[in-house]
């Protein structure tokens, strides 16, 4: 899964700031509700099924309830409207938030798999695992998926790379169950060391996601431009405002989930400057209803119709 997913599409309705917190706030507030419900019940089963892997997905699954208040916090602040200290709005805080739930995945993917190794370097110490363990994996898997689908429908609907990664998340939680439910099989069917392999898998896939989450938010922070399929968008909907002759130099930097463009058009050289203003304006409007667009700032060049007289003298002669 790929941020780009979330280009922009003109049939879909715009969303204030306003709305997309809201939406993104009850959706958290639902992914509260089941990762408290399902830490609590993996971690004390876990130890008292004697399931290592049960305990490390259940500390995966504590770790999401810290990165839903993280959510939660950045979705607060990123409503803010714009003042004089943060001109281009709060946006940002959601791609710090980002940044926020991939070092925390990366962190605790490690601990994970310091935990399967120290497990692994000492096999006999393994025990076996009791049944209710595999039940209980078989029910979080069931509501992982379930969380992991609401919340991505929700993140594209209102098109935030934030919610796209803890949905995600929650998605990794579903292949983290799966992978430990398999190693409880094993351990049950008379191979314990499946348990604590189950978890270094686990723990390898957290820190994954966490890298890659993180690193595409440190990205986004040093002002890392849209796909090029967004900026031709952009760039289609400028050329095609009344008056605009030509188009270069579309530049693009993300700011949270919005869009900050910079863009060259050009306007008939002969009209007056209030006119060529006015074609700049309406440009800049429709650009931002069509777009995620933040803000465009446009630079008026002027255009000549080319002389065809001049050009065709310039052309040789046939023989």
């Amino acid at each position: 899964m790929k941020f780009t997913e979330l280009a922009d599409d003109p049939e879909d309705p715009q969303h204030s700031p306003a709305e997309r917190a809201a939406a993104a706030s009850r959706s958290t507030w639902v992914s509260v509700s089941v990762n408290l419900c399902l830490s609590f019940t993996q971690i004390t089963i876990g130890i008292l099924a004697k399931s290592q892997g049960l305990i490390a997905d259940g500390i995966h699954s504590l770790s999401d309830l810290v990165a839903d208040f993280v959510v939660l916090f950045a979705s607060h602040h990123g409503k803010k409207v714009a003042d004089e200290d943060h001109p281009y709005g709060h946006q940002r805080f959601e791609t710090a938030a980002s940044l926020v739930l991939g070092v925390l995945l990366l962190v605790v993917g490690v601990g994970m798999l310091w935990a399967a190794f120290r497990k692994l370097e000492e096999p006999n110490t393994v025990q076996k695992v009791h049944v209710v363990a595999l039940w209980v994996v078989g029910g979080a898997l069931v509501a992982k998926e379930l969380l992991f689908r609401y919340m991505l429908a929700v993140a594209k609907r209102i098109k935030s790379s934030m919610l796209v990664a803890n949905a995600w998340h929650a998605r990794s939680d579903a292949a983290s169950s799966l992978v430990v439910g398999i190693g409880i099989v094993g351990n049950l069917a008379g191979y314990p060391i499946l348990d604590p392999i189950a978890a270094l898998i686990v723990g390898f896939m957290v820190a994954r996601m966490g890298w890659e989450f993180g690193w595409d938010a440190l990205h986004d922070l040093m002002d890392r431009a849209v796909d090029e399929q967004e900026v031709e968008a952009i760039r289609c909907t400028l050329i095609e405002t009344p008056g605009v002759k030509g188009v270069h130099e579309v530049r693009t930097r993300k700011m949270g989930d919005m869009i900050v463009v910079d863009a060259h058009i050009e306007v008939d050289a002969s009209i007056s400057v209030e006119a060529g203003h006015d074609i700049a304006v309406a440009a800049r409007e429709r650009v931002m209803q069509r777009h995620r667009v933040l803000d465009l700032m446009t630079h008026v060049d002027p255009w000549r119709q080319p002389d065809l007289d001049h050009a065709n003298s310039e052309v040789p002669l046939a023989r």
